[in-house]
This record gives structure tokens, C-alpha cells and sequence, in this order.
């Protein structure tokens, strides 16, 4: 049992836990994630570590309701009990000082790209930061983003915060002003990563995808979350997180991703007309 230290409503549904996990604090790396089980009978979900805290022996996630399961997380309060949290998972982020580092965080993928940016800085990168969100309901992170960025641009959806537009029109706006830009790190909704890397491919610069598969087990046993990349199968969740995107079939993990939506909005409905 892991007992949750603090939770705060931070945007619309997105809850931030910090989560009382020591082992998996003194061992996590950036890029690396955790499966909980907030309850006995309930569905794995796979969550990024966003920080850690080894002193304290904890760890922070933030998770969105998009589901029943995650949707039965935002409801538990401070000093209540999630029933498993297993980790670290994943191979850790690959960082190195390169020159410029943009990265590119999409709604609560920004809470997978802090950690990283966080490293990349720390290795002695120049760091732009660039955040997406739908409206400005769904924005987190702009502090800590802020305090670890040499550059840090906002955009959303509607205007309603930062810039109107796309974190890939900032990018490529960034390019064209002709910023040197040495590796990409894009996190975030798959239509979003794809963008971002065809953008990328076309003027030749090396950029790192997190993917967002569905997993089951997080050990490569299941095969739930396998991906192609390169023309070969691989597991998200063992060979990854982060594969090279220009080598990823983004059309094959958005049809994946999209297999039980239907389900899941269902589910999610009953469940919070029921609460």
C-alpha cells in the first residue's frame, strides 16, 4: 500500500499526488514511469514519474481523468492508500549535452518533459521549453518549466493563454527565425508528436519521442504496447519509453490508442454519474 502524501486539483481533472515510494525515489531516472492499481480489482495504468524527492522517500505524478480507473484516483484524498505502484519501469531518457535542446510538452505530457528538460539543463544544454494546452483550464507546470528553461513559450488551442496556435507552429516559427537547434523531446498527444517529427524530419534535426501506448503488464509480456518503429516491432514499455520519432508509425500507434475510447468514455460516465 502507498500511501499519498498530498493531492492537489491543479487544471480541469488533473490531479497532482505525491505519493509515498521510496525505493522507487531513490532508483528513478528521467524518462522512466510507474504502473498503479488504485484499487484491488482495478486496471494498471501507466504513469511518468515527474519528480522525486529521495529525502523524503517519495515521488510526484500527475495524472488526467480520462477514465473510470484514473477517474477513481482523483477521488482519493491526502493520506489515503493507492494498493500498487510499481516501478521504475522503462529505460531512462538518454541525456547529453548537445548545444540546444528544445523541448516540447503537449497537456499533461509537460509532466514528462520537466524531468528531462530538467536534465538536459543540468548536462549544460541551452533549453527552450515550448507548452501546449487546450485552453488555459488545462495548464500546469509553467513555474517549475520556467525556473529550468533558457526560453519558455506557451501556446493554446483558443488563445485563451500564452500564444493562439499549436506547439508545432512555435517550433517551426523558432526554425524558420533560424534558431540552431540540435535534438528535439516531444511528449504528448500522438497527432501532436507526429507533427512535431515531420516538422523536424524535413530540416534534418534528431528528435526523441515518448510514446503513449497502452500497457498492461509494463514488463513486455503482454504485448499490449507494442509499436513499429523502423519497419520492426517493438514494446514501449521495455525497449522505450523513447524511441527515435522519425523512425516511429505514428498511424499505427494513434489506431491502437483509439481501439477502446468508446469503452472508456462509457465507463468514465457511469462512473462519475454514479459518485
Amino acid at each position: 500500500m502507498y500511501q499519498i502524501l498530498e493531492h492537489q486539483k491543479i487544471g480541469q481533472n488533473i490531479h497532482k499526488l505525491v505519493i509515498k515510494a521510496p525505493l522507487i525515489a531513490r532508483e528513478a531516472k528521467p524518462g522512466q514511469f510507474v504502473i498503479l492499481r488504485s484499487y484491488e480489482n482495478g486496471e494498471r495504468i501507466p504513469i511518468t514519474i515527474c519528480d522525486k524527492d529521495k529525502e523524503r522517500g517519495s515521488i510526484t505524478l500527475y495524472i488526467q481523468e480520462v477514465g473510470k480507473s484514473t477517474a477513481k484516483i482523483g477521488s482519493l484524498k491526502e493520506n489515503d492508500y493507492i494498493v500498487d505502484v510499481v516501478g521504475p519501469l522503462g529505460k531512462a531518457a538518454n541525456i547529453e549535452k548537445v548545444g540546444t535542446v528544445v523541448t516540447v510538452g503537449g497537456g499533461v505530457g509537460c509532466a514528462i518533459t520537466y524531468p528531462e528538460t530538467k536534465a538536459y539543463k543540468e548536462v549544460g544544454n541551452y533549453v527552450i521549453s515550448i507548452m501546449g494546452f487546450r485552453n488555459v483550464s488545462f495548464k500546469i507546470l509553467e513555474d517549475e518549466m520556467k525556473s529550468i528553461s533558457d526560453e519558455l513559450y506557451i501556446t493554446t488551442d483558443d488563445g485563451s493563454y500564452g500564444e493562439k496556435g499549436f506547439v508545432s507552429d512555435k517550433l517551426k516559427e523558432l526554425i524558420n527565425k533560424g534558431k540552431k537547434i540540435d535534438e528535439v523531446l516531444v511528449i504528448g498527444p500522438a497527432i501532436m508528436m507526429k507533427v512535431v517529427s515531420d516538422i523536424t524530419k524535413e530540416y534534418g534535426i534528431k528528435t526523441i519521442a515518448s510514446l503513449n501506448s497502452i500497457m498492461v503488464d509494463g514488463t513486455g509480456m503482454c504485448g499490449a504496447c507494442r509499436i513499429e518503429v523502423g519497419g520492426k516491432t517493438k514494446f514501449a514499455c521495455v525497449d522505450g519509453p523513447e524511441f527515435d520519432a522519425h523512425q516511429v508509425d505514428f498511424s499505427l500507434l494513434m489506431k491502437r490508442l483509439s481501439m477502446y475510447k468508446d469503452e472508456e468514455k462509457l465507463s468514465y460516465e457511469k462512473f462519475i454519474n454514479e459518485r
